[in-house]
């Protein structure tokens, strides 16, 4: 018997924002003695169909094709169904292809975590893609007892508003600060700037390596740190490189594992994200640097500028700015702000604790 079921595409070992949520939420929960069941696509072949991680249980769906950002098969939707029906309450992580079926058939109340709009490229096809998404989640979330987001300040701006707005209830994702570190990704004693994410569309990194050539600083560097291979939707990690030129100041790291992101950001000054468009709903890891000690530079996006904005611990610049984001990375390099306010304000605004209370609140509340 489980006590929460969760239902999402993308799980753990794979890396993005909203998977991350997920597998924060499932583990505090379990840590605190709830019985928690993931379900997810097998979204890689070698990856089990059944494993228990940190406490929680993970069922795997094999997968029959991958569409753009998204995985199809019929499996996810009966295997989810299975653990709904040993379950109390179900949690469905969206955007979720399943999400429409999932809601209309669950024999047990449904919360929705609504993270952010789908956004694909231009072409027929990720057209056909998006209204799918779209259809289905406005579904799901109008037979759901409650929808979960992390700012009203991005719901209000999402496509699918009228239908998040009636049962909406704002709780920021888990940001869970990383042990102190040793700089050894530094080099040298000038500015350091960092950004960590998946190197794709949305992200914007060539913006950032252009603001960074655009400094004209022989002692600065620049770290990209992140995925870029076996990412949904595809890379963009040539255009970054084309843009950085061969320049031997900016450093392409890879994928930074978890047991190593102390020693990122103890190894920058200033952290960047300068996403373009509103698949960005928030942004962790500008938290997680925050409660390092390392102010933050950001879009001014819906939702991405809420955590700068509420602790006043960085910059927000407009997307795809590269002269303000020159302008913000200067300002930060030659005034840094005060790096104990600035993790003082954001342990107070984003505790970990309570955003778990808070998803118990609304899990329990749902579950009758």
């Amino acid at each position: 018997m489980n006590d929460l079921v969760i239902v999402l595409t993308y799980y753990t070992p794979y890396v993005s924002g909203l998977t991350n949520v997920a597998r924060d939420v499932a583990e505090g929960l379990a840590a605190r003695g709830w019985r928690v069941c993931v379900v997810a696509s097998k979204h890689e072949p070698s990856l089990p169909t059944h494993e228990t991680i940190n406490g929680v249980r993970v069922v795997r769906a094999p997968v029959l094709a991958k569409v753009g950002k998204g995985t199809i098969g019929i499996n996810l939707t009966r295997m989810a169904l299975r653990e709904m029906r040993r379950s109390r309450v179900a949690n469905l992580h969206l955007p979720l292809i399943e999400a429409g079926p999932l809601t209309q058939l669950a024999p047990i109340p449904v919360v929705s975590t609504y993270h952010c709009d789908v956004s694909l490229p231009p072409g027929l096809v990720n057209v056909a893609q998006r209204e799918a998404v779209d259809g289905s989640s406005r579904a799901g979330l109008r037979r759901s007892a409650a929808t979960i987001v992390t700012s009203e300040d991005y719901a209000r701006r999402s496509r699918l508003w009228p239908v998040i707005a009636p049962n909406m209830v704002a709780i920021p994702p888990p940001c869970i600060p990383v042990t102190a570190g040793e700089p050894t990704y530094r080099r040298g004693d000038g500015f350091h700037v960092g950004f960590l994410g998946r190197i794709v569309e949305e992200k914007g990194v060539e913006h950032l390596v252009d603001a960074f050539l655009a400094l004209d600083d022989p002692d600065s560097r620049l770290l990209i740190g992140g995925d870029h291979s076996g990412v949904a939707g595809g890379s963009v990690v040539d255009r970054v490189r084309a843009h950085a030129g061969g320049d031997d100041r900016i450093e392409l790291l890879g994928f930074v594992p978890d047991q190593r992101l102390g020693d990122f950001y103890a190894s920058i000054d200033a952290f960047a994200l300068p996403s373009v468009n509103a698949f960005e709903a928030f942004g962790i890891v500008q938290v997680v640097g925050m409660l390092a000690g390392v102010p933050a530079l950001v879009s001014d996006l819906p939702g991405v500028r809420v955590p700068v904005e509420r602790t006043g611990f960085g910059a927000v610049v407009p997307p795809a700015d590269v002269p303000a984001l020159r302008d913000a990375l200067i300002r930060v390099r030659d005034t840094p702000p005060d790096a104990e306010a600035g993790r003082a304000a954001a342990a107070a605004t984003f505790s970990v604790e309570s955003v778990l209370d808070a998803h118990e609140a609304v899990f329990t509340k749902a579950a009758g």
